[in-house]
């Protein structure tokens, strides 16, 4: 039975760029491949200044279990590792890569098992190996996912193709016009976790994606579920309770209700991983905004420069005001086009100067509106208030922690209050304050 979470907001969707297919953006003459991109420890480098690399060969390894490695999106010569612009706002290294067009592929095929015959431990290995991460906007490392604690059972994995963000689109596509490796990720998934049932989510905006996804040949406990339009529905703990009614706790995992949620282009790689061997290094990804002349859905390799993916599809009709990397809601500002494509980047945006206005912000007026529409429950104007008065100590107790950064109080506040902005910076100063003790 499906519920309905509670808040949410509904803003115009803007997903102008439905319809058009995915195209492949050609390789630039330079690729910076950050060594962050994923929650979790950063990446450590295992080639050097020099070193040339084939596509596919491992070029950065793992520094913890919340990491994931990299690979090179094609063959070339490693220039240096260098910091590079990041999408987060701060400098990152990153190992630039000067491509030979050879375009050539070491053997992935050996690392592979097309038959499906090695069964989930090893496909748990390969997934790690491949360097996946969440593709929904979060870029968690994929292979925690999938090794739940023993205490901990899954019985149900959600394919994630809501794709709540205003413009986004990649995801709609890529369930179009390739939905074979998302249902076999989807069933290499639910026999990695032993989850005997699965559970397709697309929103009632995508009824295209959802005839096509369901008349696939569809794993045994598989369903298709159509959910209505609201903002945030793709959040992991709101997509479970309106899938379920199974209430992710406080502080809480999704496996600590038997769910493991993956998006549909995390599936596809998983399923490439396992089947070709071949890792994760090329995306599909959404430019969009006003100023764009080519906006459109693009499969880019990581590492490629955003200004790169701005020259090939035809550059800008006007000034660049505001760019995003992701969507309007959830993604982050960046200041130009110099940082490059990670494997989170879901999106590009870019709008001019009459296409929004500066928040100026007022008192709270005490209307409620934000904590109607806060989808966690909490109370995002005393929260706002709280790191505004510098009285970071209540903050826990408002459990701030629990805030997703969707982004609705802030879109719904009457009186221009930047509110997950205030939140963002009270997280931050916990966590440094837990940090230096």
């Amino acid at each position: 039975m499906k519920r309905m979470f509670h808040g949410g907001v509904h803003p115009h969707d803007h997903k102008e760029t439905r319809d058009l297919a995915i195209v492949q953006i050609p390789l630039p003459d330079e690729l910076a491949v950050s060594l962050s991109q994923h929650i979790g420890a950063p990446a450590r480098p295992i080639v050097s200044r020099g070193d040339r690399v084939l596509k596919y060969q491992p070029i950065a390894e793992p520094s913890g279990f919340v990491s994931a490695g990299l690979h090179a999106p094609t063959s070339g010569t490693v220039k240096g590792i260098e910091p590079m612009s990041h999408p987060s706002g701060r400098f990152i290294p990153a190992i630039i890569i000067e491509p030979d067009g050879l375009n050539e592929a070491g053997d992935t095929l050996k690392h592979a098992d097309p038959d499906l015959e090695k069964g989930p431990e090893a496909w748990k290995e390969m997934v790690r190996n491949a360097g996946i991460v969440g593709m929904g906007g979060a870029a968690f490392p994929t292979h925690v996912k999938l090794n739940p604690p023993k205490d901990k059972p899954i019985d149900l994995v959600v394919a994630n193709g809501v794709e709540c963000e205003p413009f986004l689109t990649a995801d709609h596509r890529v369930m179009l016009e390739d939905p074979d490796p998302i249902i076999g990720g989807l069933r290499l998934a639910m026999e990695i976790v032993g989850a005997g049932r699965a559970i397709v989510a697309i929103e009632a905006n995508k009824p295209d994606a959802a005839e096509k996804i369901r008349s696939m040949d569809l794993p045994p406990g598989c369903e298709v579920d159509v959910l209505p339009v609201r903002y945030p529905q793709g959040a992991e703990k709101q997509l479970i309770f309106a899938l379920t009614g199974r209430q992710v706790p406080s502080g809480g995992l999704p496996m600590d209700v038997g769910v493991v949620v993956q998006n549909v282009g995390t599936l596809a790689a998983i399923h490439e991983a396992v089947t070709t061997g071949r890792p994760l290094v090329e995306r599909v990804m959404t430019l969009g905004g006003t100023v764009p002349k080519g906006p459109g859905n693009y499969r880019v390799v990581m590492g490629t420069p955003l200004s790169h993916i701005i020259e090939t599809t035809g550059g800008l009709q006007g000034p660049a005001a505001r760019i995003i990397s992701g969507g309007p809601m959830m993604g982050l500002p960046l200041s130009g086009f110099e940082s490059s494509m990670t494997k989170g980047t879901s999106g590009l945006l870019v709008f001019g100067a009459r296409d929004f206005r500066e928040l100026q912000s007022r008192p709270c007026i005490r209307c409620g509106s934000c904590v109607r529409a806060c989808p966690v429950h909490l109370l995002p104007h005393t929260l706002g208030n709280l790191v505004e008065w510098d009285h970071f100590d209540e903050l826990e107790e408002y459990h701030i922690r629990d805030c997703i950064e969707c982004g609705c109080c802030t879109y719904i506040c009457p009186a221009d209050r930047n509110l997950v902005q205030y939140i963002r910076q009270g997280k931050a100063e916990l966590l440094a304050r837990s940090r230096s003790k």
